[in-house]
């Protein structure tokens, strides 16, 4: 090989090829995911309740009442623990959404779990047993509904009593 023709098959890319390249259509693409992710972000915000705030009055008038627990198995196996009762809303405001705060205990008294969960209320006018969240069937002032929690795990620290059950969010 003659030494221009290895410099030929050495030589460096020609770097004004790659400098051509236009960014428009990168930030064009960018902005435009942007906007989808924000919009979602905005779109599953909405009837959820509103962060907690410990000063808020309403937080106590809202009642829940006639807690139980049941276990059922889900279709991989596993076992879903529910809390259900009843919960009535004695504010003067219609509650779109709920948060609640399950304390479970162990033997000692000491918490064994603890988790923040939605509140989900019996669906009115189906012909079968669902629930959904609280902005599907917004709760009146006055007006009372079976509600249910659902814990896919509890402790096995656990002991065995219904676990306390406190409001922590609502929102309007």
């Amino acid at each position: 090989m003659s030494e221009s023709e290895q410099e030929q098959q050495f030589s460096p890319l020609n770097t004004q090829q790659g400098e051509s390249k236009s960014w428009l259509p990168m930030m064009i693409g960018g902005f435009v995911v942007l906007m989808i992710v924000a919009g979602l972000v905005l779109l599953t915000r909405s009837g959820r309740p509103a962060p907690a705030n410990p000063a808020d009055p309403n937080l106590a008038k809202l009642q829940i009442a006639n807690l139980h627990m049941a276990t059922a198995q889900n279709f991989a196996g596993g076992s879903v623990t529910y809390i259900e009762g009843k919960i009535t809303n004695t504010t003067d405001r219609r509650v779109t959404g709920a948060s609640v705060q399950v304390l479970f205990k162990n033997s000692l008294g000491e918490t064994a779990q603890k988790d923040t969960l939605p509140v989900t209320v019996l669906l009115p006018n189906v012909p079968y047993v669902d629930y959904g969240p609280i902005d599907r069937a917004p709760l009146a002032p006055g007006q009372a509904r079976d509600f249910r929690l659902t814990l896919e795990h509890v402790s096995t620290d656990w002991d065995g009593q219904v676990p306390q059950v406190k409001v922590v969010s609502i929102g309007y």
